[in-house]
């Protein structure tokens, strides 16, 4: 059985990709350069904005949100101003403020396109059964694999890491955008059909509302997923604080890396939570 299975020619998989991507590639290159340039333009644009916000008044402005997010409780606020003053202290300032330009980017882009995606899903069988499996070889690729055509498309810097990241973290707000509107009582759909409203009445009227709550728990994965993606994007020469990971791995600089990778874990916390307390306030 061996032998016959030895004497199968194998499947020329590699070759139709390398040549699809050089299709691609040839064919829209100049739709790739424009989309390069104004990305990083833009990307660039957004992070200079950020470095001139005065460290001190970017902390107490995130540290007041935190305190209005969560209901005038001091946690957050706290653990807001002592942490971010501990990245400023310890030089990775500029750093965070190009972490937060490329997750911004990447979350953004990944909810406009994947919010469409999952009320498509929700509202077509057929449309849940062909895009479903594509949800799934996203989520179950490594993230490495998306740097390629990332690097093939768009060349080295923050927007092939932009690129990167949104079809990382894309998965979880077209589904659960999706679970969201199909989770909605149907008794309440049946209703705003019976008063004769329209579809696009019936879904931002009724639906939409009603899954709120799912669709932003898929929003807060989708940020925190774009996040997970920094260390990986600075490999192909995405800047932030993922860069000096990277930078502290290739020189086995424990201290910085620890440092490094400890700022992104005290950005993440934030994060996390202001998403997760909005969330509530929208539930309630």
């Amino acid at each position: 059985m061996s032998k016959i299975l030895d004497n199968i020619p194998s499947l020329p998989v590699a070759e139709l990709v390398e040549n699809v991507m050089d299709w691609l590639t040839d064919s829209f290159s100049s739709l790739f350069d424009f989309v390069q340039k104004s990305g990083k333009s833009s990307m660039e644009s957004i992070t200079d904005l950020l470095v001139m916000i005065p460290p001190v008044v970017f902390i107490l402005v995130i540290a007041l949100i935190a305190f209005l997010a969560t209901k005038r409780k001091f946690g957050l606020a706290i653990f807001s101003i002592v942490g971010l003053f501990f990245i400023y202290n310890q030089g990775l300032w500029e750093e965070l403020m190009n972490t937060i330009t490329l997750v911004i980017f990447a979350s953004i882009i990944a909810i406009i396109v994947g919010v469409p995606f999952g009320i498509l899903m929700a509202k077509s069988q057929i449309a849940e059964q062909i895009i479903k499996p594509i949800l799934d070889f996203m989520q179950t690729m490594p993230g490495f694999v998306y740097l390629i055509p990332a690097v093939a498309f768009f060349g080295i810097g923050v927007v092939p890491g932009v690129f990167a990241s949104v079809i990382f973290a894309l998965p979880p707000t077209v589904r659960f955008t999706n679970l969201g509107i199909r989770q909605v009582p149907r008794e309440l759909v049946e209703a705003a059909d019976s008063y004769g409203s329209t579809g696009w009445q019936k879904l931002f009227k009724v639906e939409l509302p009603l899954a709120k709550s799912t669709i932003m728990a898929g929003i807060n994965q989708t940020v925190l997923l774009s996040l997970s993606m920094v260390v990986i994007a600075s490999m192909i020469g995405a800047p932030g604080l993922g860069r000096e990971v990277l930078s502290a791995l290739q020189r086995a600089q424990v201290g910085n890396g620890f440092v490094a990778g400890l700022s992104l874990v005290i950005f993440a916390i934030i994060i996390d939570r202001l998403t997760q307390s909005f969330n509530k306030k929208k539930a309630q």
